[in-house]
């Protein structure tokens, strides 16, 4: 236990240099998790391609091995780092400062960090972010946020994935809502689908005026 409060408070500290310097430099970074098999990756491939030119984006992709997320993001021309973990079950506020150094972004970006798939580990490990999406499916148990409650509490966003499946599925979405809203009463939920595009548009609004935010923020 002692160790872990170390590695954990070390952690923090490196996230507090993070946080200061992406306020500084005027980078929008988000951290984007969910269990495996969610969407997570489509969902992201469809917002880089969808955003289009006027807003910078480029991403840190976290995978214990393969460089596979990373090429089919890479394939929407958006540019991309791969960070690989090994044993590693979450990205760490250090390995995510690594990654954006070689991103090197322009100012007013928006950086999507694709973190190892689990709803346990990068719970845990602040990386300096400003915001902390959960991607969840309807092809999951609607159980979800109350046995992953840290998970959920930490989150600003959660986006249920999959709605195009729902009419073949035994999955109540008001159980799950009620469920993520038990585990964060103030967490903001949309509900989409990254394979047919149902639902984005939303999704798209909350980043823009994220983006507002920080230009603003920069300018004051």
């Amino acid at each position: 236990m002692l160790l872990e409060q170390r590695v954990l408070a070390k952690n923090d500290g490196l996230a507090r240099r993070n946080a200061a310097w992406f306020d500084d430099a005027g980078l929008l970074v988000l951290n984007v998790m969910s269990s495996p098999g969610s969407g997570k990756t489509t969902l992201l491939a469809r917002t880089l391609t969808e955003l289009g030119p006027k807003i910078a984006v480029s991403v840190v992709e976290g995978d214990q091995e393969t460089d596979f997320d990373a090429d089919r993001l890479r394939a929407t021309g958006r540019d991309v780092v791969q960070i690989n973990t090994g044993a590693g079950c979450h990205l760490d506020a250090e390995m995510v400062a690594d990654g954006i150094r070689t991103l090197r972004p322009e100012p007013r970006s928006v950086i999507f960090v694709e973190n190892v798939g689990n709803l346990v580990c990068p719970a845990l490990f602040e990386l300096g972010e400003q915001h902390r999406i959960v991607v969840a499916s309807t092809t999951e148990g609607e159980d979800k946020p109350l046995k992953y409650p840290h998970m959920f509490r930490a989150a600003n966003m959660v986006l249920l994935n999959k709605i195009d499946l729902l009419p073949h599925l035994r999955f109540d979405v008001d159980r799950f809502v009620r469920n993520a809203q038990l585990a964060n009463p103030a967490v903001r939920m949309l509900r989409v689908s990254a394979d047919t595009g149902q639902g984005m548009r939303a999704w798209y609004d909350w980043l823009s005026e994220r983006v507002d935010e920080l230009a603003a923020n920069t300018l004051s």
